[in-house]
């Protein structure tokens, strides 16, 4: 279920900072999922390397996976696991954009329903998780928020 739910999103994605699911193959035993190519690794070792980012740096870097959360939003989409190791970059070029990827907690929510499985990684899930009780769309934004605080 859970994995057909994933299937289901990334072939609805279409933004250009969101992973792209190019072909699936559904064999016996085996799901092969034929996805983009991103060599330039995860944004988790970007901080590792850089060890702190200017402002500036950081708001050009995130600016384009705040536009392709909205863009999950707008269809639909709560992506509840985000974190620098699944933001990865196109390229190890300079300048090279990010892309959210990992959409394998990802759902679809309505625009007034809240969702209510706990999950995420501890140290990006936002509150309302924690608490137990509904939360929507916004606990992405929340998650973001600690990535930049942690660039």
């Amino acid at each position: 279920m859970a994995l057909q739910t994933e299937v289901d999103i990334l072939s609805t994605l279409d933004h250009p900072n969101a992973v792209k699911l190019y072909e699936i193959f559904d064999e016996e035993s085996h799901l092969f999922l034929v996805l983009e190519l991103l060599s330039g690794g995860e944004l988790f070792d970007r901080i590792v390397d850089k060890e702190n980012y200017s402002e500036k740096e950081a708001s050009d870097a995130i600016r384009p996976i705040v536009d392709a959360i909205r863009y999950c939003h707008g269809i639909g989409i709560i992506h509840r696991d985000l974190k620098p190791e699944n933001l990865l970059y196109e390229s190890e070029e300079e300048g090279s954009p990010l892309k959210v990827t990992d959409f394998g907690v990802a759902r679809y929510v309505q625009q007034t329903e809240l969702a209510t499985t706990a999950c995420g990684t501890p140290n990006y899930v936002a509150p309302e998780i924690i608490a137990g009780g509904g939360y929507g769309k916004e606990v992405d934004y929340w998650s973001i928020g600690v990535i930049i605080y942690i660039m």
